[in-house]
């Protein structure tokens, strides 16, 4: 529920990248906007999002006019210095992984265990923007993708947090809503789920990036070339042996040596249902299974 009280009402529209982010995007600016003072819309780049990712982006940007802030982290290589964020656009944004590549520099490879690569590649970048325009901590809402279909991923403090989930919230869109929405218009997303958030996301089910792997296994380089440079930085890297990015401890090369070594079937799009993406019961398919967008919460 929405604080209408405070004097001057601020809201972030946290842009993914994804169909759903999009969709609520234009519907807040469409149906809310003058509920608010102020409406800035940002997408956060890690430099590991796919090309069409980048594309639906901006295009989005022209044909809608999303105003979209594009952030990238700014990694502080100081201690008790947080992550800052410079300001890219569509040209000029990174696709090589840098952003990604200095915050492992700092804090380690990302995992299951140490889940800070959206903490910084896209949470600090955002507030950092914010505050810069003078937008201070706890005076502004965050509006967030989810829809009524995945309700069970708000976060358990959004009132604490002054998170937004319209899309449950104020009209209750599903995965087949979205679907519907975009098949009506002149341009989509075009990418299969798979593909969505980093392309290679470690927070994706086994048989997504076995998937992967399979098709467009280029795709890796950068987890492996990270894991080769970077595997004891971070806290408690050199304890532990050095750390890995997937899931039981897996190294990039065991992932990939699992793809061509393992019969299992391929991750098919067509055959998710649209109001059922989670009711799976193979253990590839475990944690977020139908997860198109990575959140900033």
């Amino acid at each position: 529920m929405i604080d209408t009280k405070s004097d001057k009402k601020l809201l972030n529209i946290a842009f993914s990248g994804g169909s759903t982010s999009a969709f609520m995007t234009k519907w807040i600016l469409e149906n809310k906007s003058n509920e608010w003072d102020e409406i800035v819309v940002t997408f956060a780049n890690t430099g590991q999002e796919h090309e069409k990712t980048l594309e639906f982006v901006n295009k989005c940007d022209i044909d809608f006019n999303f105003n979209v802030v594009w952030l990238e982290a700014d990694v502080v290589h100081e201690k008790r210095k947080g992550t800052k964020h410079k300001i890219v656009d569509y040209q000029n944004c990174s696709r090589k992984g840098e952003p990604y590549e200095e915050v492992i520099k700092k804090y380690g490879i990302p995992n299951n265990a140490y889940p800070h690569c959206t903490r910084e590649l896209k949470l600090q970048p955002i507030k950092s923007y914010l505050r810069s325009i003078g937008w201070k901590k706890d005076s502004y809402y965050t509006a967030i993708g989810i829809r009524i279909d995945e309700v069970d991923r708000i976060n358990s403090k959004m009132n604490e947090l002054k998170l937004w989930y319209p899309l449950c919230e104020d009209v209750k869109v599903t995965k087949g809503d979205i679907r519907d929405f975009w098949d009506k218009q002149s341009f989509k997303l075009g990418l299969d789920e798979h593909y969505g958030n980093c392309v290679w996301c470690w927070k994706k089910n086994k048989r997504k990036l076995m998937t992967l792997a399979l098709s467009d296994p280029k795709i890796f380089e950068f987890p492996k070339k990270m894991e080769s440079l970077y595997s004891t930085n971070g806290a408690n890297g050199e304890y532990e042996g050095g750390r890995v990015f997937f899931r039981n401890k897996q190294s990039t090369s065991d992932l990939l040596h699992d793809a061509t070594t393992t019969s299992f079937t391929k991750f098919d799009q067509s055959q998710v249902n649209w109001g059922d993406c989670y009711k799976y019961d193979d253990s590839l398919d475990k944690a977020n299974g139908c997860s198109e967008s990575c959140e900033v919460y």
